[in-house]
Formats: structure tokens, sequence, C-alpha cells
């Protein structure tokens, strides 16, 4: 199990079209991602769950990635949140 923290650097946080992003580059690894932010946890492939969160910006999410590709996917999902979020 591999974890990272983020804070969301996005003006509006995680919204409809960077949650439908990271919800289909997440379905790309066999891992499962978890997304956390207060005590409240989301499946990172799903769409209204990461919505529901309800990350705004200068938050700070703790990202869980638990799987046999968790070394590939833990780095390109942090790529990912650096350049969309």
């Amino acid at each position: 199990m591999k974890t990272f923290e983020y804070t969301i650097t996005d003006e509006v946080g995680i919204h409809a079209r960077p949650a439908g992003l990271l919800a289909k580059k997440v379905k790309e690894y066999a891992s499962k991602v978890t997304i956390e932010k207060a005590g409240k946890c989301a499946e990172a492939q799903k769409l209204m769950a990461l919505m529901a969160l309800g990350v705004k910006k200068g938050e700070t999410v703790t990202v869980t990635v638990e799987g046999d590709d968790e070394e590939t996917a833990v780095s390109e999902i942090r790529a990912f949140f650096e350049e969309n979020l």
C-alpha cells in the first residue's frame, strides 16, 4: 500500500471535469485507489463519490493506492494531481 497527501490548488477544487478525468485515469490500473478528506473516503473511479467529498481549494486529501501495480500507479496518479488539481 502506498499513500501520498496532496493540497488542492485548482480554484474550484475537485469539480466535475477533473473528477471525471481522475476517475478515468485510475481505471487504467489494477490497484484500488481511494481518496480521503476529513475522515470521508471515496473510491477514485467513482465520479459521484469523488464529487460528494466536496474538496475545495487549499484542502489536503490523502490518496491511497493498493494493489499489484501500486508503484507505477502512485507515481502516475501523483503526477496527474500536480498537473490537474
